[in-house]
């Protein structure tokens, strides 16, 4: 003779049965690393290396991202992504982009380890931002981070890395190049092969420099203003970014003065304790 099942477990069953299953951020928190990406697009190498680095970092001192924290928090790292900060978000090496209004930075207090540079630092502290002095973009320390894996080799004399906008153009210019849509080690590995890297990118320009490659940026477009190059460059030892405006004039300029950078000063600011 078939048990009939109480009524109440029934039920209880039954709404088990339908529940939708949780999603991975319901189940403990934790630091998301944010990272910009494109409508419709992959993800652009660039800004790939916000989560690179982190987990880099992370990994040399036996943590990993993927790990349950005290709170959740948002950190941002590689990127001229301040605009997308709300209040309370962590900064460690982001940059302002420069074509966003201000209006559009909608926080009123952030956790500021670190930023790209000291005129991002400006804009932060005219918004009453307490901004430590110490600047670099984190894809910098890749070097720092992967010391035996990418080897600066001579394999081609002039390389360009466009910018995702002037993505179309790369082909026109009569040069070897690396699109940006392409995973984050395939475009440094392209770098590190490079004599000269020629960029409207900014991070074609940062990675080459970090490796002790000359670089210069070309402005294509219009698209890019010039501050979060700018910005980059001041944060790095130079006054300012002195840009080609064709790879004619680039190739003419050759590299522009090395840079200078401490990595462990701005290792020393990365915030592990959101993962204590």
């Amino acid at each position: 003779m078939k048990q009939m099942m109480p009524p109440r477990l029934h039920r209880a069953l039954s709404r088990l049965r339908h529940a939708p299953p949780p999603s991975y951020d319901d189940r403990y928190p934790r630091v998301d690393v944010f990272e910009w990406r494109p409508a419709g697009s992959a993800i652009n190498f660039g800004d790939r290396l916000a989560t690179v680095v982190a987990e880099r970092v992370l990994a040399l001192h036996g943590r990993s991202l993927d790990e349950e924290t005290a709170r959740d928090a948002t950190l941002f790292t590689v990127g001229s992504v301040m605009h997308f900060a709300k209040t309370g978000d962590t900064v460690w090496g982001s940059g302002v982009n420069g074509k966003i209004p201000a209006d559009r930075h909608a926080f009123d207090a952030l956790d500021i380890r670190a930023v790209r540079g000291p005129l991002t630092a400006a804009f932060l502290s005219e918004r009453g931002l307490d901004v430590p002095a110490v600047y670099g973009d984190p894809a910098l320390l890749l070097p720092t981070l992967f010391p035996d894996r990418f080897k600066r080799h001579s394999a081609q004399p002039v390389l360009f890395v466009p910018n995702l906008h002037d993505l179309t153009l790369a082909p026109t210019l009569g040069l070897p190049f690396v699109s940006p849509l392409r995973g984050w080690n395939a475009v440094v590995e392209q770098i590190v092969g490079a004599d000269l890297v020629l960029a409207s990118s900014l991070h074609g320009v940062v990675i080459a420099e970090a490796f002790g490659i000359p670089a210069r940026h070309v402005r294509l477009t219009e698209t890019e203003p010039p501050f979060k190059y700018d910005d980059y460059a001041r944060g790095t030892g130079r006054s300012g970014i002195d840009s080609a405006n064709s790879v004619a004039e680039a190739l003419e300029m050759g590299g522009a003065p090395p840079i200078s950078f401490d990595p462990q000063a701005l290792l020393a600011t990365f915030p592990h304790d959101l993962w204590e």
